[in-house]
């Protein structure tokens, strides 16, 4: 990148997962302040200016989509979600279209997330000293989003790379720049009821 040139990056939005620790209800779909969790994370992602978001989905992939409509989204039904988040990375990563040199893999229930925190994501990582991957961290919990340059595209693609778990780290510590946040969140989301309520009361506060 040269002072005049922006970095271009693409975002896939992980929706597929089955919620399995909120006591049968889609934290999704989820009400946050008028919108579903869902709607609320993609608006928030689009303010950050992406070349492109895929949205994967999977669980309940009707009612995500549904959701989210009217939204410049494009959409990639994982089939194999259950398997786990490796696969929907793989999926969404197939699916960008557009040029570009990073790639964000963002938790569609990260809801406190802000246009300016997935832009201070980018910033970092087009400063980045060293590495081709950036993670968020907070008091030495990692987060996410994570942002990987293009050039892992066909690892991720391929089920070697997952952004989500510490294989991450493990297989290319060399490559992997762990930026230190002020706030915590990039460490927060939703996975238990008692998440959703802190949540809420978090926002009202």
């Amino acid at each position: 990148m040269t002072a005049t040139t922006q970095l271009r990056f693409s975002a896939v939005l992980l929706a597929a997962g089955m919620s399995s620790r909120m006591q049968g209800r889609h934290k999704l779909l989820l009400p946050i302040e008028g919108e579903t969790a869902v709607r609320r994370t993609a608006r928030a992602l689009l303010g950050a200016g992406p070349v492109e978001v895929v949205v994967v989905t999977g669980f309940n992939g009707r009612a995500v989509i549904e959701a989210l409509d009217g939204l410049p989204l494009r959409f990639q039904s994982n089939p194999y979600y259950e398997q786990g988040q490796m696969t929907s990375v793989a999926a969404g990563v197939a699916a960008l279209a557009e040029p570009c040199d990073a790639v964000m893999v963002c938790l569609a229930d990260q809801v406190l997330l802000k246009p300016e925190d997935y832009r201070e994501l980018v910033d970092a990582y087009e400063a980045m000293p060293r590495g081709s991957i950036l993670v968020p961290s907070f008091n030495g919990q990692r987060g996410n989003p994570v942002v990987l340059s293009c050039n892992h595209a066909g690892e991720m693609i391929g089920g070697q790379v997952n952004p989500g778990c510490r294989k991450l780290i493990q297989d290319h510590p060399e490559e992997v720049y762990l930026h230190n946040a002020t706030h915590d969140r990039f460490v927060v989301d939703i996975d238990t009821p008692e998440d959703y309520t802190n949540m809420l009361a978090r926002l009202r506060a």
